[in-house]
């Protein structure tokens, strides 16, 4: 969990005296989208009109990491999910440790044992909220014990793009079939470019033969909702920013060779750096994986990624 005085872990040391009164948005809130925003910064506003503290109330993992169908994936991992709660300006987060015991708490007695006797002053959620075991707790559920506990319930209508609504599962369909623009509308919708974080490995060596050395990484397929192929990306190392060209997926061409499956040329970049984070933003969808005939094949088309990547605009 991010190092952060006004992140709390809700555990027996937590003081839940911090929701009484207060303006809370409740959710999951994977990827902190532009619809998760719009929810988040009613909570804040709310509270500063009341005079009271604006909280989000989330989870240390998404519940569908428990209980979803193999396949699922996540737009952001925890930690900075978490860290971008932090920073959308409400004045704390407290974090869930969420668990098959939690989840097997009915909606009521999971309200019940989050605030006891320190209900907040309003919970700011989306209408699609569901939550307590077998999801059977909606909003209908928190208004019925906001009439006994005194909380007002806001419920909001999704945020839309496209008249459509902007929804974490929206972003990952699109991530998921990047082609034709839609890598832009996901990262719209997110309000920054899709991104993932890794240490960098020891990769093959080829790139070096070739002159086109890369830094490879090993993410998580949780954390890769990312469709395989080429990418026009941004590179973050050690706070300075680079172009890079980025293949996601194991290379067809050296699948029996590697286990890296994020791949990026930094442009303009001559460092040893194995062993260091790197964040890659992605940008724009250059072409689909594919496997090469010759060496010639490979080293002219990725010379070719890199040049379109040099003439993205950051």
């Amino acid at each position: 969990m991010p190092s952060n005085e006004n992140v709390h872990r809700f555990d027996g040391a937590f003081d839940r005296s911090l929701f009484a009164g207060a303006s809370c948005a409740f959710g999951v809130f994977d990827g902190v989208h532009k619809g998760h925003r719009f929810i988040i910064e009613s909570a804040r506003a709310h509270g500063a009109r009341q005079g009271v503290p604006s909280v989000v109330i989330t989870f240390d993992r998404d519940p569908d990491e428990v209980f979803a169908k193999e396949g699922f994936r996540k737009l952001m991992d925890d930690e900075r999910r978490i860290a971008a709660l932090a920073a959308t300006g409400v004045d704390h987060v407290v974090v869930l440790p969420f668990g098959r015991a939690l989840a097997s708490l009915e909606p009521l007695a999971f309200l019940e044992r989050t605030f006891a006797q320190d209900p907040p002053g309003s919970l700011h959620v989306g209408r699609d909220l569901r939550f307590g075991a077998g999801a059977r707790g909606d909003v209908g559920t928190l208004r019925f014990w906001g009439e006994r506990t005194g909380t007002e319930v806001l419920a909001y209508e999704l945020e839309t793009f496209d008249d459509e609504p902007i929804t974490s599962t929206r972003i990952r369909r699109l991530l998921a079939d990047p082609g034709e623009g839609r890598l832009e509308e996901a990262n719209a919708l997110l309000t920054q470019p899709f991104s993932v974080v890794g240490t960098i490995e020891r990769g093959r060596g080829d790139g070096r033969e070739f002159g086109i050395r890369t830094a490879n990484m090993v993410v998580d397929e949780l954390l890769l909702p990312l469709a395989e192929g080429v990418y026009a990306s941004e590179a973050l190392v050690d706070g300075a920013r680079y172009r890079a060209a980025v293949n996601v997926g194991v290379a067809l061409t050296f699948e029996d060779a590697t286990t890296a499956n994020v791949e990026a040329h930094l442009l303009d970049f001559d460092q040893e750096i194995y062993g260091q984070r790197l964040e890659l933003r992605f940008h724009q969808f250059l072409r689909p994986m594919r496997r090469f005939a010759s060496t010639e094949e490979l080293i002219a088309t990725i010379t070719a990624d890199i040049a379109c990547t040099r003439t993205m605009p950051l």
